[in-house]
Parts: structure tokens; C-alpha cells; sequence
């Protein structure tokens, strides 16, 4: 079934000033100024808006088919401690870009830099807007088919990153528990492991004939 897209309208319809630095820091926060058509017709008034500049960034699920495994890592995220009672969470390796266009790169980079692991096969699962009311940024989400049955957890990071990153390998059933308790609760994470839940045996299937 061939799908279009809903929105008749394009990047046409956006009347878009010169776009103003507020910030530049770790992060960097731009002001838009912009009107754009009406569903009703005619065009809004000038809208203002900050937006946080987070450019394009890779998550990676590595899955092991013959142990039936995943490989999550665990590290602080200061963000959630507004709202969790621990910032220490059970992520998908992930990583900045840094406007890199080979994201099968990225991905392998930080696969090492992160969890020690050598990625081959990679397979891409989707990407998605983080939050495009208030950032640029986009996810790009990969699944890797690894060997896990002769790797050990341990702990690691880049300390130029001031990155302290500890590895967790657990049995797929136990991430997916874990998904549904909502101890994984963000977006990337949540995201790749229902896509692997979705297309599991297909993955499967797929890796064994190739």
C-alpha cells in the first residue's frame, strides 16, 4: 500500500528570518522567527521560538540471535533527575553526529567507545524527531547483530567526554520486563527495543541466510 504524505504543506509555506545565536555553550540555542499558512488560510502572525540546536545523533541496540541478548549500557543523565530517583539509566549506546553523514561510522565509533564492541552487520531500524517543538535533533537507530556470548561487562567511557559508562548484557525477555516496568524509559531505548520486539523473527530469519 503506497502512502503520502498527510501535509499539503512544504518548507514553502514558512516565512523564516535570519535565525539569532542566544547561546553557544555544550549546547547552543538559536531564536526563530518565523509565520507560516493557515490550515484556514492566509498566513500567522511572526512566532518566536528557542530552539536547541542538537544537530543528527545514532542510537545502536547490539542483539545476539544465538543467546537470545542485548547489550545496554547505564550511565548518568542529570536531565532525569528532575523526575526519577535515580538519573542512572539503561540506555542504547548513542552518540552525536558531529554533522558526519556516515552514520554507520558513528555508530561503530561509539559501539567501541562506549561498550568495547566491534560492530559488522548493522541494521537500520528508523529515524525520528526527538522533540521538534523545542530541538533540531534527530535520531537515527540501528540495531547490530553481535557476538555477546564471550563479552563481559565492564566499565567504560572517553574521560575527555567525562563519560563513566557501565554495560549491562541481559537476556532479551529481562530488557523487554524491564521495558514494561518503565525502569527504560527513554525515547531511543524504548523505541529500538520495540522495533526488535516487532521484527524479531524477520531479523532472525534474515541474519541465518545471509
Amino acid at each position: 500500500m503506497k502512502i503520502t504524505a498527510v501535509s499539503a504543506f512544504t518548507k514553502d509555506d514558512v516565512q523564516l528570518e535570519p535565525v539569532k545565536c542566544l547561546y553557544k555553550g555544550f549546547f547552543k540555542v538559536n531564536l526563530y522567527r518565523f509565520k507560516h499558512t493557515l490550515f484556514a488560510g492566509g498566513m500567522s502572525p511572526f512566532i518566536e521560538r528557542e530552539i536547541l540546536e542538537r544537530g543528527d545523533a545514532i542510537a545502536v541496540l547490539p542483539y545476539d540471535p544465538v543467546t537470545d541478548s542485548v547489550l545496554l549500557i547505564e550511565q548518568i543523565r542529570i536531565g532525569a533527575l528532575a523526575s526519577k530517583e535515580s538519573p542512572w539509566l539503561l540506555e542504547c549506546i548513542a552518540g552525536m553526529t558531529d554533522g558526519s553523514t556516515d552514520y554507520h561510522d558513528v555508530v561503530k565509533r561509539e559501539a567501541f567507545e562506549e561498550a568495547g564492541l566491534e560492530l559488522a552487520q548493522l541494521e537500520f531500524m528508523l529515524s525520528y524527531l526527538s522533540s521538534p517543538g523545542g530541538t533540531t535533533e534527530r535520531l537515527h537507530l540501528y540495531l547490530a547483530h553481535a557476538d555477546l556470548s564471550q563479552h563481559r561487562s565492564g566499565i567504560f567511557g572517553l574521560d575527555s567526554e567525562d563519560e563513566d559508562i557501565r554495560t549491562h548484557i541481559m537476556p532479551y525477555d529481562e530488557a523487554i520486563a524491564r521495558l514494561h516496568s518503565g525502569e527504560i524509559d527513554n525515547a531511543a531505548t524504548v523505541i529500538s527495543l520495540q522495533w526488535l520486539a516487532l521484527n524479531k523473527q524477520r531479523i532472525i530469519a534474515e541474519w541465518q541466510s545471509s
